[in-house]
């Protein structure tokens, strides 16, 4: 990888698109310290930095992919605006999830779905979900099995995943994005609901 050391950023932009993976992986090298801590310094919590860290170069990677990059020389504020965007979007679900008024008397903050018993039909069905769950994971082809399997029930970083499987980041993040498409497709043609 030392050999893209001294290339700009849209040189290494412009290789990756050529097919040259590990020219992503310096770029995911040279600007993910600086990046990272931009978002960790915003939310201020270590798994939703991992998250949202690793849901900007996916953005990316796909923008790129697309042919839609043109913020030629200016790919740090990009790539920052991509992780801004999606701070903005973690406040607004936190926001929601937490919007609850405590001056109406006749709200009952505590009598919430999520705080009661389940019933005997949404055990049924969150018994049969994870079923259809495991059912398209054991469908998906092994390498983005193996991806999915480390990210979901692991709970490794894409980095972990790179390291363990001899890929590099940019291709684990490739293979979790297809499992992902590959699931969705498949639940779709064969009619499965995946939510309560």
């Amino acid at each position: 990888m030392k050999i893209y050391n001294d290339k700009s950023d849209e040189q290494l932009i412009s290789l990756y698109v050529d097919g040259k993976n590990e020219a992503f992986d310096a770029l995911l090298e040279r600007h993910k310290d600086r990046l990272y801590m931009y978002i960790y310094h915003s939310v201020k919590n270590e798994d939703a930095a991992d998250d949202i860290f690793q849901d900007t170069f996916v953005k990316a990677i796909m923008t790129i992919k697309q042919g839609r990059y043109v913020e030629n020389g200016h790919f740090p504020a990009w790539i920052t605006r991509i992780a801004h965007n999606l701070i903005i979007d973690y406040f607004r679900q936190v926001k929601a999830e937490n919007l609850q008024s405590t001056d109406d008397d006749e709200v009952n903050i505590l009598n919430r779905k999520e705080l009661a018993d389940s019933t005997i039909e949404e055990n049924i069905v969150t018994t049969q979900i994870h079923d259809d769950v495991r059912r398209l994971v054991k469908a998906l082809p092994d390498s983005q099995r193996e991806v999915l399997v480390m990210r979901y029930y692991k709970n490794m970083s894409f980095k972990e995943i790179a390291d363990t499987t001899g890929v590099s980041i940019n291709t684990a993040l490739g293979r979790m994005r297809y499992a992902i498409l590959n699931m969705r497709r498949m639940a779709e043609e064969h009619n499965i609901v995946l939510t309560l």
